[in-house]
């Protein structure tokens, strides 16, 4: 009888569960001291915050505290366009940061993607001449602000030999980013029935990019680039909104609409937004421009956890003690709607019993916090101290429990 956490990823422990039943449950106001136990209510009461846009999906976050202030249709897997170049960078960035490219590098620009991501193709280009040598730097720098498919494809096949293998290439390196729904088949983001992105995955993919590659991010600032006596400028329209905006990327196709990958900085806050599925490019600049508007001005930073603090606990099988206290990585930070105390509601997700020992630092779970029925923050959550093997009776005790429990679990199935 466990319950599946937020898509499938993690399960809230049985145990959890029980202990509702067998023990006073915990309520933990926000910026409260106390405790949570498995399934527990942050409370505040309030009206709900509202706000809507014309997207078909969106998301916004708070990457320093993980908050995500609002979401829409955020897991439907939608057709990404040039969104789907952000992976190619992140991807390029990568072998960059682990030694195997370097800047100087020079890559082809074969017939190919000439033909069919060049001056020919009538699409997005950074009009580099057939057989030519272009730089890494330049190729980066093609991609982010012209948005180029032919730099694009001079990469994939520099590095894969062809767009499939790229494709494959940049789902691996996905997965190992944690973008769990995401599917890449090509480096440009040309249609196609397998080339699949979600808004939240695009969101993360930005939030890595953003944390990760600090010397490379300056790039998507950048205004205009010339190549081949070409000048062209940046399609981002919040660049040029007096909004903060420092990144990242546009895209468009008839049959994926207008979407857009953008984080803009005010007062110190960061926020992540993404849009896919927009009519036009003035709708998609006027809806970016609320959200982000919207965010920077209707929420403001809530303490939950204080660093160190417990935030609940999970079960132990066969330790010395029944339980283990869980803690966060850090002080645990929410985006709360200003002047609005709204009601949350929180649960800790893991797998259990833990079977002893348990490690001080070892991961458990996570902590999910939800702001009316979206989730609004997920942190990972350890061990905060050992718990050692637990004596031969203790262990018995324990393996008749779990069986008892065992019994009870399959009964209610069967019901």
């Amino acid at each position: 009888m466990q319950t599946k956490g937020r898509r499938g990823r993690g399960r809230t422990s049985l145990w959890g569960l029980a202990a509702l039943l067998a023990i006073a449950a915990l309520t933990a106001t926000v910026g409260g001291g106390s405790g949570l136990a498995a399934t527990p209510s942050m409370t505040g009461g309030g009206k709900k915050a509202e706000f809507q846009t014309n997207a078909p999906n969106a998301i916004l976050l708070d990457p320093a505290s993980d908050s995500i202030l609002f979401e829409k249709n955020a897991d439907q897997p939608v057709e990404p366009a040039s969104l789907a170049k952000l992976m190619t960078l992140e991807f390029v960035f990568h072998e960059i940061k682990q030694g195997k490219l370097k800047l100087t590098d020079q890559f082809t620009i074969s017939e190919n993607a000439w033909r069919k991501g060049g001056a020919p193709s009538h699409g997005s280009t950074m009009f580099a001449a057939i057989h030519s040598q272009v730089g890494v730097d330049d190729l980066i720098r093609g991609i982010i602000v012209d948005s180029a498919n032919d730099a694009c494809m001079a990469i994939a096949e520099g590095l894969a030999g062809n767009e499939a293998a790229f494709g494959e290439m940049l789902t691996k390196r996905a997965r190992e980013i944690g973008l769990e729904h995401s599917t890449f088949t090509n480096s440009t983001g040309y249609s196609d029935p397998g080339l699949r992105v979600t808004v939240r995955d695009l969101a993360e993919l930005t939030r890595y990019i953003i944390k990760t590659y600090p010397d490379f991010y300056p790039y998507f600032a950048q205004h205009d680039f010339t190549w081949n006596k070409i000048t062209q400028q940046n399609r981002n329209p919040l660049l040029g909104m007096g909004l903060g905006a420092d990144g990242l990327k546009t895209g468009e196709t008839a049959d994926a609409g207008f979407g857009l990958a953008g984080s803009a900085v005010q007062d110190e806050l960061r926020l992540i937004i993404v849009l896919a599925g927009t009519k036009s490019d003035k709708e998609r600049a006027e809806e970016a421009r609320k959200l982000l508007d919207w965010g920077f001005h209707g929420f403001e930073t809530r303490v939950l956890f204080a660093e160190g603090q417990t935030v609940g606990e999970a079960k132990v099988f066969g330790g010395a003690s029944s339980y283990v206290p869980l803690v966060g990585p850090g002080i645990v930070r929410l985006m709360m709607p200003r002047n609005n105390e709204e009601r949350l509601s929180a649960r800790i997700v893991y797998t259990g019993p833990v079977p002893a020992p348990v490690t001080k630092g070892q991961p458990i779970g996570k902590l999910e916090v939800h702001r009316g029925d979206n989730l609004a923050l997920e942190v990972p959550l350890r061990a905060a101290e050992d718990v050692g093997r637990g004596s031969m009776s203790k262990r018995a005790m324990d393996a008749v429990t779990e069986l008892m429990i065992g019994l009870f679990r399959a009964g209610v199935n069967r019901l």
